[in-house]
């Protein structure tokens, strides 16, 4: 596509992606902007970061570069350091061998559920371009006569406004399962349908997300959920079936989208994507708390009703047990699985108000999180745990002396008056006989 027919100009990429370009194309490389960043451009969108490919090693990148480091094992990249902006650079990517070609001769690899574990492969600009994922990904821009590479038609999928894998879809989530989550997720970012040829397969296929190790999980995740595009995104991957897969202990819990448990999901995403949206910050805690809220619960009632645990009792073991069972499929880092029982926790210590209980659940560090998990709990089932999140709302707000009536009424209101004071007990005489 000439300059004239994609409307990308260079006002709206970033001065060091344009830099990055410029050098390794004057060091007699080749060298293009792909994939998210040049379908943002041709959507009319704002990329967040801007990817760069060349024919060039990745030393020989680094050659060129002073502000260069390499990472990587799998592949090899190229990160050029400006200040806070990163600029990525891969070398053209090849093909993995054939079934039929003797692997040992090749660096890259597949397991036996098909995925790829080893990519060192280079290869050239189609090779590359029949390796990337979906169509609207295949596209290539230079700055040598500002064209757009177009490999795999995106340019019509963007058009019609949908998310099409490139190849076979299955042999494609066979390589990589997590595709299946870009597809899901592309489609709520972009505000767009997943094609039928590649949406087909998702269903039948979403168990082999449960071969993917729990820490890529995890991150990809964080992209699904804490991108903006929290509800449309829980609703895609529902309508696929596709929870089953990543939280296996709420999947019986959707039944429907007017259930308790899918609107309480439902209100947490909408208050993420609304915090997002509004570039306030978020915390991955506050999000799996409430994934797992229901889940635990009815652990701990569980464990109440049958082994006749204290509730303080039961919903320790209920915590532990059902974090254990999610690390199993996506793996939760400790600095946000602590905040995550701190949530909890306040959800029992919350109605304890009495006296100076009020004031040191106040003074809890997470007290803030526990109480807006609250609030949404509330506003979902209503009755007394609205009751309850009204009365938190006024009493952190109000003046000590209003605090103080507040918790006089409260312990008349239940306590059926004053409570008198209690007697100091006497010192015991001791016996000198």
């Amino acid at each position: 596509m000439p300059r004239a027919e994609h409307g990308i100009s260079r006002d709206d990429i970033s001065e060091n992606a344009l830099k990055v370009l410029y050098r390794l194309n004057k060091a007699g490389y080749q060298a293009f902007l792909v994939g998210g960043c040049v379908r943002d451009l041709m959507l009319g969108m704002k990329p967040k970061d801007f990817d760069v490919v060349t024919d060039a090693t990745p030393e020989q990148i680094k050659a060129q570069f002073n502000n260069c480091r390499l990472i990587g094992r799998r592949f090899r990249l190229a990160h050029i350091v400006f200040g806070r902006e990163v600029i990525e650079v891969a070398t053209f990517r090849g093909h993995h061998p054939d079934e039929d070609e003797d692997a040992s001769a090749h660096n890259s690899r597949q397991n036996e559920h098909g995925h790829l574990t080893r990519d060192n492969v280079f290869g050239s600009i189609e090779e590359d371009a029949e390796r990337r994922d979906f169509t609207f990904n295949a596209m290539y821009y230079s700055v040598v006569d500002f064209s757009v590479i177009d490999f795999a038609n995106g340019r019509s999928a963007i058009k019609k406004r949908e998310v099409e894998l490139i190849g076979d879809p299955e042999q494609r989530y066979r390589e990589d399962p997590v595709r299946m989550l870009r597809a899901i997720r592309f489609a709520a970012k972009l505000d767009m349908t997943i094609s039928e040829r590649t949406a087909t397969p998702i269903r039948e296929m979403a168990g082999l997300l449960t071969n993917i190790p729990p820490a890529r999980l995890f991150e990809e995740t964080l992209k699904l959920f804490i991108s903006g595009n929290g509800v449309e995104t829980f609703k895609q991957l529902h309508s696929h079936g596709l929870i089953e897969p990543l939280f296996p202990q709420l999947a019986s819990f959707l039944r429907d989208d007017s259930c308790r448990e899918m609107q309480f999901i439902y209100r947490v995403l909408q208050n993420t994507d609304d915090r997002i949206n509004n570039e306030q910050r978020v915390t991955p805690a506050f999000l799996y708390a409430a994934l797992l809220w229901y889940p635990l619960e009815e652990y701990a009632q569980k464990m109440m009703s049958e082994s006749g645990l204290n509730a303080h009792d039961a919903y320790n073991i209920a915590m532990s047990e059902v974090v254990r069972k999610q690390t199993q499929r996506i793996m939760i880092p400790k600095r946000f699985s602590t905040v995550m029982r701190d949530i909890w926790i306040l959800q029992q210590r919350l109605p304890r108000r009495f006296g100076r209980r009020a004031f040191q659940i106040l003074a809890h560090p997470k007290f803030r999180a526990g109480y807006d998990f609250l609030l949404l709990r509330g506003e979902i089932e209503g009755g007394e745990l609205l009751e309850l999140a009204d009365w938190w709302t006024q009493f952190q707000d109000a003046h000590p002396a209003q605090q103080k009536k507040m918790l006089n009424a409260l312990r008349s209101q239940e306590g059926g008056g004053t409570r008198k004071p209690r007697r100091r007990r006497q010192p015991r005489k001791e016996n000198n006989a």
